[in-house]
């Protein structure tokens, strides 16, 4: 499996589905309301694949370019990009693990295994793991600990401490998150983070929600 979905397999159609279905946060509400007029015009513009539109926007450059062939608006196409580009987060350092064995991460660090998608594609099986261990010296707790964080921080909105937090209420894997109910995960996640102090305030059962449904387009 890999830590990112595969944008060369996700056509416009699905892209719109997946965009229409999402309760994006309010400042990119509006990609629903144009989102005939510019799925249209970008398969017109020969586009039809999350992987052409994220290089057709890769660059100012692009897009401002694709902006004038389709005649849609450049603030339009960002916000676009902003959320196509949100489904591929970027993978979190090992060294940011804080709070796991540092000897183990120096270990991982000195094989190249620098952070979570280069874990992830080494990893991601326990007789992996195993290997890994006997090559670097690091525990089987701590590999099995980073298999579950890399997981889940391939899921959009999942940050370090999101990842972290995720595992303290019980949830381990990407597979988890898209399984849970909303409320109980809320409940789950107010329990984590009271006893340990994770994140300042809490999270709305909306947030919730939105990386619940996140979770369902990379979980395998």
């Amino acid at each position: 499996m890999a830590y990112h979905i595969d944008d060369a397999g996700v056509t416009l159609a699905d892209l719109r589905r997946r965009i229409e279905a999402t309760d994006l946060v309010p400042s990119r509400a509006c990609l629903v309301d144009g989102i005939d007029s510019a799925m249209s015009a970008l398969g017109a513009h020969g586009v039809s694949t999350l992987a052409e539109l994220r290089d057709s926007l890769r660059t100012k450059k692009r897009l401002d370019s694709v902006a004038r062939s389709t005649g849609l608006d450049t603030k339009y196409l960002t916000l676009l990009k902003r959320e196509i580009e949100s489904y591929f987060p970027k993978p979190a350092a090992l060294s940011a693990f804080d709070w796991l064995p540092p000897g183990d991460i120096a270990g991982l660090e000195s094989r190249g295994v620098a952070d979570t998608a280069a874990f992830f594609a080494q990893a991601g099986d326990h007789r992996s793991r195993e290997a890994l261990a006997d090559s670097t010296g690091a525990s089987l707790d701590t590999l099995d600990s980073l298999a579950r964080y890399s997981d889940l921080c391939r899921v959009q909105w999942v940050s370090l401490t999101t990842a972290r937090w995720l595992v303290e209420a019980g949830c381990e894997s990407a597979a988890d998150l898209a399984a849970c109910d909303v409320d109980e995960l809320g409940d789950a996640l107010t329990r984590a983070n009271r006893a340990n102090r994770l994140f300042k305030g809490r999270i709305g059962l909306r947030d919730v929600g939105r990386l619940i449904r996140s979770a369902g387009y990379v979980a395998g």
